[in-house]
């Protein structure tokens, strides 16, 4: 479910139930971040947060993933999010954004400085960062674009949170892999993305209950 719909009732939640009925609940998954996150286009039961909610279910987990993607966010715009998120008391946060600041030619150092502080604010609270790196078009020019795609990878070294080196690793600029913008994917697109995010997530959920 959208976190836009969610957000309001997540966050009176968050304020009057106690820790032990918290603790009761399935542990939560964020997928944050824009409409790579949101699924635009696709139907909601084909975006890749409720594609990774059923390969948990498939695999014996019970966690829930609840969908924080919003269409043309920023990492300027998830930086005022973390409130809504850390309301959702999550066990782990896969972190994407970044693309729209650099299609955008955003300051590479504001991009990197607003990530930091959301890996940053979520770490503080105790919660797993999965960092999805992501890639710019080559047009943009050599220095800016390999600027911005190493900046995932230092962060995440800095951070010492997983990575995800390329989000749309075998999906970007496959034909039938996306829809007819060219960068959001389609519902195979997302199923390729789940099966690459798995490996990276797995060894992060602890074991599975019997």
């Amino acid at each position: 479910m959208n976190l836009l719909r969610r957000v309001g009732a997540a966050a009176l939640f968050a304020l009057v139930l106690s820790p032990s009925t918290w603790a009761a609940q399935p542990p939560v998954i964020v997928a944050f971040g824009d409409s790579l996150t949101a699924g635009l286009g696709v139907a909601a039961e084909q975006n890749y947060p409720s594609r990774l909610e059923q390969t948990l279910r498939a695999a014996g987990y019970p966690h829930r993933v609840i969908n924080a993607g919003i269409s043309g966010d920023t990492t300027a715009g998830g930086l005022r999010r973390v409130d809504a998120v850390l309301a959702l008391h999550p066990v782990i946060v896969i972190l994407e954004f970044g693309a729209n600041d650099g299609l955008r030619g955003a300051p590479l150092p504001e991009i990197r400085a607003n990530l930091d502080q959301i890996i940053r604010r979520l770490q503080t609270a105790k919660i797993r960062v999965v960092l999805a790196g992501m890639k710019l078009p080559p047009n943009y020019g050599p220095e800016y674009t390999d600027r911005f795609a190493a900046l995932y990878a230092e962060l995440a070294r800095q951070r010492h949170a997983a990575l995800i080196p390329f989000f749309l690793d075998g999906v970007a600029g496959v034909d039938g892999l996306n829809q007819a913008d060219g960068l959001h994917p389609t519902a195979e697109g997302y199923r390729i993305i789940v099966d690459r995010i798995w490996p990276r997530l797995r060894p992060l959920l602890g074991r599975r209950p019997r």
